[in-house]
């Protein structure tokens, strides 16, 4: 959706928290201290970089950073960026973990993704409590698209665009990279599915359903 905005690159997710600088010998650290640099300091001019030359070849006024895992590596982020705006997408724990299982059935059980889709919640609510930023719920967003839509061009601070609700088909729909489901594919936004009644919420889940307010 973002990315249909005329002012926004919301290009597939960039995974740029793990490109890494290495110093191969002594001397090429020492160089570096002498500049004032750190290695942590190389791999932020390397991560804005990589983006600032993605936002140049777009032509767009801004570009928007979506890889989940980001959500690990909210502080470093942060210092990379320090101007960055923040956008918290939540959705009920339970759907994220019925969707995470489905991407991957024979790869892990229900639990098994339950668990591990846990992790990444815990790190948006560190990151949510740590940084200013807008919240959005998944479930709003689909039920209300240009209701949301116009509330997160306002937090932009850019102006609302109807395309949004019209995106087409992303470039990239490839797993780890993006999403690749049917929904994605029909370049218009899709109602959420139903949200789980509260037998269907694994107990490993529950804290954090009442955490993000999904369950009371």
């Amino acid at each position: 959706m973002l990315n249909a905005h005329p002012d926004l690159h919301a290009p597939h997710e960039l995974h740029v928290r793990r490109l890494r600088v290495e110093f191969d010998t002594s001397l090429a650290e020492k160089a570096m201290e002498a500049l004032g640099h750190n290695k942590a300091d190389l791999e932020h001019l390397l991560w804005d970089r990589v983006l600032h030359r993605e936002l140049v070849r777009s032509g767009k006024r801004y570009i928007v950073e979506k890889t989940p895992a980001n959500a690990f590596a909210y502080e470093r982020l942060s210092t990379c960026w320090p101007d960055a705006r923040f956008v918290f997408l939540l959705r009920h724990p339970a759907s994220i973990a019925s969707s995470w299982h489905e991407a991957s059935p024979g790869k892990r059980t229900p639990d098994e993704a339950a668990a591990d889709a846990l992790r990444y919640m815990k790190a948006v609510q560190r990151a949510r409590k740590a940084l200013p930023g807008l919240t959005v719920r998944y479930e709003e967003l689909t039920a209300d698209p240009e209701g949301i839509g116009r509330g997160i061009c306002e937090f932009l601070e850019v102006p609302w665009a109807p395309e949004l609700l019209s995106y087409g088909t992303p470039d990239v729909v490839t797993k780890g990279l993006g999403d690749w489901k049917d929904k994605i594919r029909s370049g218009t936004v899709q109602r959420g599915r139903d949200l789980p009644r509260p037998d269907q919420i694994p107990d490993v889940l529950k804290d954090m359903c009442r955490t993000w307010e999904y369950l009371t």
